[in-house]
């Protein structure tokens, strides 16, 4: 077992694989002073596929220590509700959708009790970041195409957001493709679909090896949002892809994340003066993934743009410099 610490003084954890490496450690000193909090950051590194007795230690020690205000949960998003899901007292609704987290938070119950929430900020993460992309009028513009790889939560998530934007009445891709290795994912996220009644125009492609993504890539249309979704490039080495994928012409390739290898850029790279590609990494998710989250735990409204937001931003690259943002 862990021997948890109690906090010394208010705290604010960051649960991933390898948070020391992560610049967040020194961005959020300068978010904190610039947002009036009064609290620290501490990390909290668990391997892949940790046991579910680690899972539940953390979430135990943040629920009863008092100073401990609540977390940002990456990798661990679906095992820590898996494993933990009775030592919460709610979930908001997307967790509830979705079956994972992203953030931990206290908020004031009954009585003056304190209960401890699971959010899952994915949804809103991925459509601010999304939207920072492409505009408004993009899809019907270029006639581009979504390409997803991997099914994991953060697809599930952009889905979701793109799900309620048509509900909304605003446009969405003609066309959704979403790939993965394994079909169990493939399959939980057709599910998801069907339990909200959506019409999104997605297609399910197992692909188990490298060379078929390189073929759903490759297969589509011009201006295409090509995501590399499946983690490959951070915590694991790699891409989905083959160094002999040819992304369509004008397409955005687009990694989820930011610090890492990211081969998956790379490759992009290699095709972006020929074939026009634009290579858009992770800021913006990062950016708003822990604006979203610091919002929630401090119970703090956030801009998700405009000059305060571009503030933070600014603050994140400077002292972003002496580390790697997560």
């Amino acid at each position: 077992m862990t021997d948890f610490t109690p906090a010394a003084g208010p705290t604010m954890y960051f649960i991933g694989v390898s948070t020391g490496k992560s610049s967040i450690m020194d961005v959020f000193p300068a978010w904190a002073d610039a947002l009036g909090i009064d609290a620290t950051i501490s990390g909290i590194d668990l391997p892949l596929d940790a046991p579910a007795e680690a899972y539940r230690e953390v979430v135990s020690f943040i629920k009863h220590d008092p100073l401990s205000l609540g977390a940002l949960v990456t990798t661990h998003k679906l095992n820590i509700v898996t494993a933990a899901r009775d030592l919460f007292d709610a979930f908001g609704d997307d967790a509830q959708l979705l079956g994972e987290i992203s953030s931990i938070a206290k908020r004031e119950g009954a009585a003056g009790s304190t209960e401890l929430w699971g959010n899952a900020m994915d949804p809103v993460t991925s459509g601010l970041s999304l939207e920072a992309i492409v505009d408004d009028t993009y899809w019907s513009r270029t006639g581009g195409e979504l390409v997803l790889l991997g099914a994991g939560g953060s697809s599930l998530a952009l889905t979701l957001y793109l799900h309620k934007r048509m509900l909304a009445g605003h446009e969405v891709p003609q066309r959704i493709v979403v790939t993965n290795r394994r079909p169990g994912r493939l399959d939980e996220m057709r599910a998801v679909h069907e339990r909200l009644g959506s019409t999104l125009p997605i297609e399910y492609v197992e692909a188990p090896e490298p060379a078929q993504n390189d073929a759903v890539v490759a297969g589509a249309r011009e201006a295409s949002v090509v995501v590399n979704a499946t983690g490959l490039g951070k915590d694991r080495p790699g891409s989905p892809l083959t160094d002999a994928v040819v992304f369509p012409a004008r397409s955005v390739a687009w990694d989820f994340n930011y610090r890492g290898d990211l081969v998956f850029l790379d490759q992009a790279r290699t095709q972006e003066p020929a074939r026009d590609i634009r290579v858009v990494d992770g800021w913006f998710y990062f950016l708003h993934g822990w604006t979203r989250v610091i919002a929630d735990v401090f119970h703090l409204d956030i801009p998700t743009h405009g000059p305060d937001f571009e503030r933070l931003s600014e603050l994140a690259r400077t002292a972003g410099k002496k580390g790697i943002p997560a």
